[in-house]
């Protein structure tokens, strides 16, 4: 563990410089191909980093900011878009920069009473409650039908999520002071596959996606099939790459080729929100209210949780996530305790080592 924190710190540092490069390059070269010359070595070496890191706690976080999220930010930034782009917002200080373009934080436009002023302790305290409540069924789940713990996983990565995103998003708060947008809005509310994906989870990937996916395949599909129609192969496109950035994480955790079941899962999600645009597209006018919302809500999370315990869950499973989390995790709690307990035999050596000066010398 002690090596892997090394590694960690080693690769932050390194993050840190190559983003000062790039920070420096936004504000001597142009947007443009040129830029992105220049900041292309960085953006190959997000691609390496991670590997030096091989645990699920620090190996995971850390491939997801840099390989997609600081590398999409990146090349958004190469051409004067983005979030890292002044053309918005205020001018971006070097740490701003690096925590923009590193985690998962969005600024929030316009500032509202209900904006991100501290820690939330009582949503904090919710979510570890329902961790903790996960854990008695996780150690019998030998005697839980498989079916239900699929769903029960589902549950927990959610929650997972939730709390690392909130923990990153209050510790930026903290230190820049940077009022921040949620990127969680209660999908388990999700009424259409399209509120799910684009309204409710995980938004920052959403807005990432948007800008460098989506809306360039439709500029490029407008002139070809028409404005009504060119929605249709930006959606699967951004779907198809979504699942391709999966594969390419899965691949890190796992250090194994992938199968591309997770392809599958982000595909089949682009084909049905393009059915789903379609149906809304022909019923406009005779339908403009769509399902009720008690019965397009419950259709749409089971949706998302049949088709995620079907394809998505199996290859968390495979990578053997929850094992691996839980080993290191106790390998933490110990080196943790070692080291408090050599600081601690340190100090009171060193408080007895002064008192017996001061007695021998008086």
């Amino acid at each position: 563990m002690e090596g892997e924190i090394r590694n960690f710190i080693t690769v932050w540092i390194s993050s840190f410089i190559s983003l000062t490069f790039c920070f420096v390059m936004g504000k001597i070269i142009p947007k443009g191909v040129w830029r992105l010359l220049a900041i292309l070595p960085v953006i190959c070496l997000f691609l390496v980093l991670p590997l030096n890191l091989n645990s699920i706690l620090l190996g995971t976080p850390s491939t997801f900011f840099l390989v997609w999220l600081a590398n999409f930010k990146l090349l958004l930034f190469a051409f004067g878009k983005g979030p890292l782009s002044s053309n918005k917002n205020p001018p971006h200080s070097l740490l701003s920069f690096f925590a923009i373009a590193c985690f998962p934080i969005k600024i929030q436009q316009k500032t509202t009473k209900n904006g991100n002023k501290s820690p939330h302790v009582v949503n904090y305290a919710l979510k570890f409650l329902l961790l903790a409540a996960f854990i008695p069924v996780y150690l019998n789940k030998e005697n839980v039908h498989s079916n239900i713990m699929f769903f029960l996983y589902c549950f927990y990565l959610y929650i997972i999520m939730e709390i690392l995103f909130s923990v990153v998003r209050d510790l930026v708060w903290s230190f820049i002071g940077l009022e921040l947008e949620p990127q969680f809005n209660k999908p388990f509310l999700s009424t259409s596959l399209q509120d799910f994906w684009g309204r409710r989870w995980n938004l920052m990937v959403s807005d990432i996606l948007r800008q460098t996916v989506y809306n360039p395949v439709r500029s490029v599909s407008r002139p070809l099939i028409g404005t009504r129609w060119a929605p249709v192969p930006a959606v699967f496109s951004t779907f198809l790459l979504s699942g391709l950035m999966h594969e390419l994480l899965f691949c890190y955790f796992g250090r194994e080729l992938p199968r591309w079941d997770l392809t599958w899962f982000f595909v089949l999600h682009g084909v049905c929100m393009v059915v789903e645009l379609v149906v809304k597209d022909a019923l406009r006018g005779k339908w403009p209210k769509g399902l009720p919302w008690f019965l397009s809500a419950p259709l749409a999370v089971a949706f998302v949780a049949v088709t995620g315990s079907w394809l998505f869950i199996p290859e968390l499973l495979r990578c053997q996530f929850d094992v691996r989390a839980r080993h290191e995790l106790a390998l933490f709690m110990e080196f943790v305790k070692q080291n408090l307990n050599e600081t601690s035999s340190a100090t009171l050596d060193f408080n007895f080592r002064s008192i017996f000066k001061e007695v021998t010398s008086s």
